[in-house]
């Protein structure tokens, strides 16, 4: 059965036939109820306390994480701890009777400037709370640049990691930004990469697929 995934300004198809028959149903549109969710704790050098928000789009299609000190550096000014920065976000999600969900896709974005020769590094993990199955991503970035940037990690439906079916299970995010120096000079030069920005706050997006329970 055929089923679709929703965002602003595209649809990304995805097809559920080659998932086994005892298990719930890819869905075309999301549940019209409400989705609620709270950050049940977020920790890290990447997110201070007060630093990350949730929010969630009103077609309950996505979720957005929104950073305001999300920064990794290297070189002139930085501490010998600023290259790696990371963030663990512990979510509770509320979702309506009768369904699940799982992360289809995941929107990343920011600002880098690496002096020629440095590199950079995004990297993610997702997984429920008390599950061995974890999705890993990471893009890599090398210097010289100064831009935004912008990654986005999909999931084959086939291989989408659903919340169990009347259960409540925290869902983890696990972000991390690297710089390396390279071949750069970090004595002359700064290279730094942030998931936020100077002129506003720069947002992650999480695009939810949804399916249908089995009656009890």
């Amino acid at each position: 059965m055929p089923g679709g995934l929703f965002t602003a300004g595209a649809i990304a198809a995805l097809f559920a036939s080659s998932l086994a028959t005892h298990n719930p149903t890819v869905i075309k549109d999301p549940p019209p109820d409400k989705i609620v969710i709270e950050i049940a704790t977020v920790n890290g050098s990447g997110c201070p306390a007060g630093t990350a928000a949730v929010a969630v789009s009103p077609d309950n299609t996505a979720f957005t994480v929104t950073y305001s000190d999300y920064l990794a550096q290297v070189g002139v000014g930085s501490k010998p701890t600023d290259f790696r920065k990371n963030c663990q976000l512990n979510l509770i999600v509320h979702v309506p009777q009768g369904f699940t969900y799982a992360i289809a896709s995941a929107d990343y974005r920011g600002f880098a400037s690496l002096a020629d020769g440095a590199n950079g590094l995004e990297k993610a993990s997702y997984y429920f709370q008390g599950s061995p199955v974890t999705t890993p991503s990471s893009h890599g970035f090398s210097g010289p640049v100064s831009d935004n940037w912008q990654v986005t990690d999909s999931v084959d439906v086939a291989s989408l990691v659903w919340a169990p079916c009347g259960e409540q299970r925290n869902f983890n995010i696990n972000t991390e930004l690297r710089v390396n120096a390279g071949s750069s000079d970090p004595r002359r030069t700064t290279s730094f990469m942030t998931m936020d920005s100077t002129d506003g706050d720069i947002n992650t997006v999480y695009h939810l697929a949804w399916k249908q329970c089995p009656s009890a």
